[in-house]
């Protein structure tokens, strides 16, 4: 096996499809490949054995099914936001048939009318793919936002000067994360690969700005420590009961935000 290669685990049941990122030797000599999501924010390591290659009609096929939940949960943003007030309710009595086009159009003309400029996000990422993904969404949502790749180990070092430079309504901090296996202690960071370092940004940057309206912050990425990350002062964080969450689950949640009203309450739901 080699790096690039897409793979599977067998011990998970083949849930999630990974690319090997690198292969260390661990100190009793056996071979450990590192592993991330191709389309879920989590990292892992593995044994060779536990591995099995899968080829690239097969990962073609997911990322088919994966693109079309994405195409089509932007398609529900932007009808959302041409609704005054819509919500998910609404929109299940929108026709489906009217052109994208014709949506996207409204939708960026109702929320200018609405609610002005959007809120300004600076969105720093460990993974440089998916900082892409989501940049370029960011872009067909009609949203403004500076992108940085940053490893997860280096993001406490930078990000109080980033934000000082950018001056963001809404932070994102992300990357990759993931948790020991069999782990008994849920809330000791020791037992999460990234999770102290999205703790520690969140923690400078509410020491830096303690008002959780005026500096809206997103951390982390697949079960990560929640509960750890919503005391340091997050105002939304993943993940709840350790669940994996998509590449673009950051920007869909910062889109809401971005586009509500600081007066209106949002349907948890929505």
């Amino acid at each position: 096996m080699n790096i690039g290669d897409r793979v599977v685990r067998k011990s998970y049941n083949k849930d999630i499809v990974f690319k090997i990122i690198d292969i260390e030797i661990d100190e009793d000599g056996v071979k450990k490949y590192l592993l991330k999501g191709l389309n879920i924010r989590i990292e892992a390591d593995s044994v060779e054995e536990d591995l099995e290659i899968i080829d690239n009609e097969v990962v073609g096929e997911k990322d088919k099914v994966f693109n079309k939940k994405v195409n089509t949960t932007l398609k529900k943003v932007l009808l959302t936001r041409s609704v005054p007030g819509g919500n998910s309710a609404t929109l299940r009595v929108i026709d489906n048939e009217v052109s994208r086009k014709e949506k996207k159009s409204s939708s960026i003309k109702n929320s200018e009318l609405f609610f002005g400029r959007p809120g300004k996000i600076l969105h720093i990422d460990g993974d440089p793919q998916y900082l892409d993904i989501c940049l370029k969404t960011y872009k067909q949502l009609s949203i403004e936002a500076v992108g940085k790749v940053i490893a997860e180990k280096d993001q406490p070092s930078v990000i109080l000067d980033l934000v000082k430079e950018v001056n963001p309504d809404i932070v994102v901090i992300t990357g990759h994360d993931g948790m020991s296996k069999n782990i008994s202690d849920y809330m000791d960071l020791g037992n999460y690969r990234n999770s102290r370092y999205f703790v520690e940004c969140v923690s400078l940057l509410r020491s830096y700005n303690s008002n959780y309206d005026d500096l809206v912050i997103f951390a982390g990425a697949c079960q990560s420590n929640y509960e750890a990350l919503l005391d340091a002062g997050a105002n939304f964080a993943s993940s709840p009961s350790r669940v994996l969450i998509h590449c673009l689950d950051p920007v869909l949640i910062c889109e809401k935000v971005a586009y509500t009203n600081i007066d209106d309450i949002v349907n948890i739901e929505d």
